[in-house]
């Protein structure tokens, strides 16, 4: 585990933290909050949807903040309980201490926050880093997801570094170095399909006072995956730089024993459009319904 402050300084984290509290009352007041001690540190929740439906655990993308992340997803608030921890060591409320990206870190502290709330056995849906977090627990606690539906996900296959380094890691030390909006627009254009002010804005705030979590949760492997048994829902983008679905796709049908189906999301970048999130969550929802 790695310690020390993520941020880069006591105003850039009030920074970041005042674009949180934006963030959360954009969810609304039926948006609600606990805590949960874990070896890791105190892990921040945000719970949203009726109390007496069925859980579904719903985790962020890396650098980017959870309640922005959790609106993407508020459609399965319909149906289900929805249940976001802040990832530990990622901008937010909960402890800054970042896991080994090398071994089963990640998935300690989800079980252990698993543990805290009272789920043995649940769905989960996660966004790039977070459907990297779950792949994680699929290795480790395999027991513990019923069924997974994983977006952009980060822990199968990634796309060419040099592009990364070219379209998203220049841009953004330029934007860092020399901050105005021409220069966000830029380094936010090959993560955003749409740019929405409000992600734009957390982008730009994260890429100035944040050092930034480069350590994905590591790939999982066919062997790791082998007692995973829950059925399994994944989306890709063909413009994903980070995670594109002409690798993504094909290495998800090796390794997920379970794999139901797996989608592209054509005209999307690493963070799919409104549009494409509203199919997205239909058929999530239709997924999930299969299990009741």
């Amino acid at each position: 585990m790695s310690g020390g402050s993520i941020y880069r300084s006591p105003e850039g984290r009030a920074e970041v933290l005042a674009l949180y509290d934006e963030a959360l009352e954009r969810l609304g007041a039926e948006c609600e909050s606990r805590t949960v001690a874990t070896s890791f540190g105190d892990t921040h929740v945000l719970m949203t949807g009726p109390e007496d439906a069925p859980p579904l655990v719903v985790l962020q993308g890396g650098n980017f903040l959870n309640p922005l992340c959790l609106a993407w997803f508020l459609p399965l608030a319909r149906e289900h309980r929805l249940i976001a921890p802040d990832i530990v060591g990622q901008p937010g409320l909960s402890a800054e201490t970042r896991p080994s990206s090398k071994g089963n870190g990640h998935a300690r502290w989800m079980v252990e926050v698993l543990d805290g709330i009272g789920l043995e056995r649940t769905p989960f849906v996660g966004i790039s880093y977070g459907a990297g977090v779950i792949l994680r627990v699929a290795g480790y606690a395999p027991e513990r997801i019923s069924r997974a539906a994983l977006v952009s996900p980060s822990g199968i296959a990634t796309g060419s570094i040099a592009r990364m380094f070219k379209d998203v890691a220049l841009p953004m030390l330029l934007y860092r170095a020399f901050p105005n909006r021409e220069r966000l627009l830029r380094a936010a254009s090959p993560i955003l399909t749409e740019s929405e002010d409000v992600y734009v804005r957390q982008l730009g705030a994260v890429y100035r006072n944040v050092r930034l979590d480069r350590d994905l949760p590591r790939a999982a492997t066919e062997e790791e995956l082998a007692e995973y048994e829950a059925p399994t829902l994944l989306f890709a983008s063909p413009d994903d730089l980070f995670f594109p679905a002409r690798v993504v796709i094909p290495r998800a049908r090796q390794i997920i024993p379970n794999l139901v189906a797996a989608e592209s999301l054509p005209g999307c970048r690493h963070v799919p459009s409104a549009g494409a999130f509203a199919h997205v969550n239909d058929r999530i929802l239709t997924f999930l319904r299969e299990v009741r």
